[in-house]
């Protein structure tokens, strides 16, 4: 039986909180940001934490990652 393995995609992605949450960085902010106002790309920075809906999938590709199931 192969050994099973994390999507190295996803280890890249996503991280885990302390408390077992998955935090992922916020979209549409990587590049051609000169035209954007300053809050918009405020409110693009950071993280954020993944939706309740895009957990078990999120979790299927990170097998041996550290975090509450």
């Amino acid at each position: 039986m192969p050994k099973i393995k994390s999507h190295s995609g996803a280890k890249k992605r996503f991280e885990f909180t302390g408390s077992g949450r998955l935090r992922r960085a916020k979209a549409y902010k990587g590049h051609l940001n000169q035209h954007k106002s300053p809050s918009r790309k405020r409110r693009h920075a950071g993280k954020a934490l993944v939706a309740k809906g895009d957990l078990q999938l999120v979790r299927k590709l990170l097998p041996n990652l550290k975090g509450r199931s």
